[in-house]
């Protein structure tokens, strides 16, 4: 069962986040993960605050997500993300 990937961020260093941006991109590309939007300019229907961005992806199962998550290859790169934004990502179930 298909899963995806949503995460919500509010950018704190930008600078900081488009370093982690370029690095993730290759590693996505790498991949070939589904990155199925990636918008910077979310419409928020119901809720509080603001987001700047707004990212999907795509992972064939649960496994396969967090291997690629959790794996050495992007472990190495969320530093810069981590700097650059606050982030909240979740993990959910296709049907």
């Amino acid at each position: 069962m298909s899963v995806y990937v949503i995460a919500m961020l509010n950018f704190t260093d930008e600078a900081r986040y488009r370093t982690y941006q370029a690095a993730a991109t290759k590693l996505f590309m790498e991949r070939r993960i589904q990155v199925l939007a990636a918008d910077e300019a979310p419409v928020m229907l119901e809720g509080e605050g603001a987001l700047d961005k707004v990212v999907v992806m795509k992972f064939a199962d649960e496994a396969e997500a967090r291997d690629f998550l959790e794996g050495p290859d992007y472990q190495a790169i969320p530093t810069d993300r981590w700097a650059g934004a606050k982030t909240t990502s979740v993990l959910i179930k296709g049907f």
